[in-house]
C-alpha cells in the first residue's frame, strides 16, 4: 500500500473530487452561457444541463465529505493554501445555501439568490483551479520534497 504525505489525498480521492467539481462547474458555466446569455441556447439552456449541474453537485458534496476529515484538517495544521482552501470552503457553504434557495426559498429571493450563485460559482471554480495549480507546483519543487 502507498503512503500518503499528510493531507495528501489518495489518487482515486484526488480524481474523484477533481472529475465532479469540475463536471458540476462546467455544467453551471454551460447552463449559465445558454439560459442567461443565449450562447447555443437550445443545447447549454437545457434541462438536461442543469439536471447535469444538480446531480454532479450532490456527487460533489459526497466528495468533500471524503476530502473534509483528513485533507482540509492537515492543510489547516500545515497552514498551506490557507486562503484559496478557507475560501473554497466559505463559497461552496453559500453555493449549497444558494441552490437549496434557488429551489426550495421564496419567490422573493430567487433572483438575488441566482445571481449569488452564478458569480461565487465562478469564481469557486477560479479558486479551485488555483488550489490545485499551487498544489502541483509546490509538489514539483525540489524545496517541498521531503
Amino acid at each position: 500500500m502507498k503512503k500518503h504525505g499528510l493531507g495528501k489525498m489518495p489518487n482515486w480521492q484526488r480524481w474523484f473530487t477533481i472529475s465532479v467539481l469540475c463536471i458540476c462547474s462546467l455544467s453551471g458555466i454551460a447552463f449559465l452561457l445558454g439560459h442567461e446569455f443565449h450562447i447555443s441556447r437550445t443545447l447549454l439552456g437545457d434541462r438536461t444541463v442543469l439536471i447535469m449541474h444538480g446531480v454532479s453537485a450532490a456527487i460533489a458534496l459526497i466528495a468533500f465529505g471524503t476530502v473534509l476529515p483528513f485533507h482540509i484538517k492537515a492543510g489547516l495544521k500545515a497552514k498551506k493554501n490557507l486562503i484559496s482552501g478557507i475560501s473554497q470552503l466559505i463559497f461552496l457553504a453559500i453555493l449549497v445555501i444558494t441552490a437549496m434557495l434557488l429551489y426550495y426559498g421564496p419567490e422573493e429571493l430567487h433572483e438575488g439568490s441566482e445571481m449569488t450563485h452564478w458569480v461565487l460559482g465562478l469564481v469557486f471554480f477560479a479558486i479551485f483551479v488555483f488550489h490545485g495549480i499551487t498544489r502541483s507546483i509546490g509538489a514539483s519543487t525540489p524545496a517541498s520534497s521531503p
